[in-house]
């Protein structure tokens, strides 16, 4: 049985995702790239992983890499996830920057950022699968609404995000009938 690519890029596109943008340094530059392709692996020890192109100019670079940031973005970057993805249409780039941290660059604004050393890369098909050991974090002070992705496009949560002080998480929901 043969699966067509387009069909099933149109069907897992039907699960909702978050959007981050990959930071990394190479030669004293950064690099940067936008993944929905990131989930968390491990608690003990905390592990990440996203998927990377190995055609594209970041997959070519990975295995000189031994850090990586992952940056969850808010709603208000969405122009910074399509200029990371190299489909910005502007004639100047939307304004970022990032701070020097441990575990590589992160992107000023987001909504959390995670730290990484590279702990393995996996062949995965057409993909690299990096696995990244968690050695920092940072969180938004501000209760902010996350850039989600679904059906292939950007997307919104229904509802106001709020801030669970019990769990430190960020929750956002719908109340039938508002």
């Amino acid at each position: 049985m043969s699966i067509d690519p387009r069909t099933f890029r149109q069907t897992v596109g039907q699960f909702v995702t978050g959007v981050t943008v990959i930071a990394m340094e190479v030669d004293g530059s950064i690099r940067a790239l936008t993944a929905n392709s990131f989930t968390s692996l491990s608690l003990n020890p905390p592990l990440v992983l996203f998927c990377l192109g190995k055609g594209t100019k970041a997959g070519q670079l990975i295995h000189q890499v031994t850090e990586y940031s992952v940056n969850i973005l808010s709603q208000e970057q969405q122009p910074l996830s399509s200029y990371f993805a190299g489909a910005w249409k502007g004639d100047t780039p939307p304004p970022f920057s990032f701070t020097r941290a441990d575990g590589g660059p992160r992107l000023d604004g987001s909504v959390a950022s995670l730290g990484c050393r590279v702990d393995a890369v996996h062949e995965g098909g057409d993909h690299w699968i990096v696995v990244g050991q968690v050695v920092s974090i940072h969180r938004s002070e501000l209760p902010r609404s996350p850039l989600v992705f679904f059906g292939g496009r950007y997307s919104a949560l229904a509802g106001e995000p709020t801030l669970s002080e019990e769990a430190g998480l960020l929750i956002a929901w719908s109340e039938p009938g508002k």
